[in-house]
């Protein structure tokens, strides 16, 4: 009896656990995630006191995003103080996003991009300059960039 009842619980856990095998469309049944990829362009020379146009385009899947859950531009100086709060990109269409701004001083600058769209979330920085460097300024562009700040997430 107890052969028995050895045998009939072995072969209900073996009969248990083999069902719990890899599904093979496993992968499917998590979210998949579409990242957001974001080109900045600019003016090649930027003078300060002066309106600048600058562009975003937004694409996600190799795609252009028309209508970006949000895209919001900030501008800091290097030394961090905060040129341009942030602001709504106009959408243009066709994924381009752009903002105009006028530069009150020379300098070396960082625009960060912050962009959603369908639950992905980017936040880029790019840096500027606009006039004439300070020695100061020419030291850091030589040090290279830093990447302070550089992880995405959600900015609500």
């Amino acid at each position: 009896m107890k052969r028995n009842l050895t045998l009939g619980l072995s072969a209900f856990l073996f009969l248990g656990t083999s069902a719990c095998g890899l599904r093979e469309d496993a992968a499917t049944l998590y979210k998949q995630e579409t990242p957001l990829q974001v080109e900045m362009k600019n003016e090649p020379k930027i003078s300060a006191n002066q309106e600048t146009e600058i562009q975003a385009v937004l694409t996600q899947n190799g795609q252009a995003v028309m209508d970006a859950d949000f895209m919001h531009v900030e501008i800091q100086k290097q030394d961090g103080t905060v040129a341009v709060p942030m602001e709504e990109a106009r959408n243009e269409g066709h994924g381009i996003y752009s903002f105009s701004t006028r530069f009150k001083e020379d300098g070396l600058y960082y625009i960060r991009i912050h962009a959603g769209n369908e639950g992905s979330l980017i936040s880029p920085r790019k840096q500027i300059i606009v006039g004439e460097l300070t020695e100061a300024e020419l030291e850091l562009l030589k040090q290279g960039p830093k990447n302070k700040g550089e992880a995405s997430g959600h900015h609500h």
